[in-house]
């Protein structure tokens, strides 16, 4: 195989209770991606469609992560990029996420597999690192493995994959403004006190026995976050009332989506989640914003071949 075209999903981060170490795929809105092998070594990256990126390898995600891969490797060859950015950079769903697990997938799949998916996930992490200032692995870890994953750990690398409830239908609205990942982590707190922690952990550990119980309601229960969103929401336009009206259309939980501005609400069938995705709209369309709406299940595969 000299080319191939994959389908690389945007992620839902955080997950509320999860900051830093929860994320789940999403199936219905992802960037496309072309590598090729070359003769000439190393990474280029020829086209970006859809928005206005680097093509420099050293300043775009997806170069990268590909060259990190690239040079544990020790291939001869080398491999061109094209991009199809459909995610909007610095919307909340893993814009960089999605370039860096695209990257390293394709290139990974033309050399024949030498790597595994969290050797993947450890490459795709310097793209994340270039965006956003830190390596982290909560939304190219369920990029490349699907479904919802934790990060167990950092030191080393400890992911663990859980399980996808089939009827979990997710709904993101992404306003059209920007938050820059590495500017929303400048305004979090550093220091939590042993009361709001302990709220936390148990919604975390909550959240992880409902997906492996099936259990919707305790889902739903476990869908808070007292560390982050208290503090991130003030940033993003109509937050409270999107969340009050997804919550009283009938959706499980919902919250902010990686740093924002995007906001998810998670569901339980496809029937609500478009319900909420109606609510959303309706209280976006008293706000001079413009804005996306996307309604999706979860993608249990990750980043997938198109041909």
């Amino acid at each position: 195989m000299e080319e191939i075209k994959v389908f690389c999903p945007a992620t839902i981060a955080n997950l509320s209770c999860g900051f830093d170490v929860l994320g789940v795929a999403l199936d219905a809105v992802g960037d496309e991606m072309i590598v090729r092998k070359t003769d000439k070594k190393g990474i280029r990256i020829t086209k970006i469609l859809g928005q206005e990126l680097p093509l420099e390898t050293d300043k775009n995600v997806a170069g990268v992560a590909a060259l990190a891969l690239l040079e544990k490797s020790g291939a001869t060859s080398g491999f061109e990029i094209e991009i199809h950015k459909k995610i909007k950079p610095g919307s909340g769903i893993g814009s960089s996420a999605a370039s860096s697990a695209g990257a390293v997938w394709g290139i990974n799949t033309l050399l024949g597999n030498p790597f595994s998916p969290p050797e993947l996930v450890e490459f795709a992490m310097q793209g994340e690192k270039l965006a956003s200032g830190v390596a982290h692995a909560d939304n190219v870890a369920p990029a490349l493995l699907g479904g919802f994953v934790l990060v167990r750990g950092y030191e080393p690398l400890d992911i663990v994959p859980l399980p996808s409830p089939e009827e979990l239908h997710a709904t993101v609205i992404h306003p059209q403004i920007e938050i820059k990942t590495s500017d929303s982590r400048k305004i979090l707190k550093t220091k939590l006190s042993l009361q709001v922690g302990i709220r936390q952990w148990g919604n975390l550990a909550g959240l992880v026995a409902g997906l492996f119980k099936n259990d919707y309601e305790l889902i739903g229960r476990s869908l808070e976050d007292h560390v982050v969103e208290p503090i991130r929401s003030i940033l993003i336009p109509g937050f409270d009332a999107i969340k009050s009206q997804s919550l009283q259309t009938g959706a499980l939980g919902c919250g902010i989506s990686g740093s924002g501005p995007s906001i998810f609400a998670l569901s339980r069938g496809e029937a609500t989640a478009t319900q909420v995705a109606k609510a959303m709209k309706k209280v976006y369309e008293t706000l001079d914003v413009a804005f996306d709406v996307h309604v999706s299940p979860v993608n249990t595969q990750g980043v997938k071949t198109l041909r």
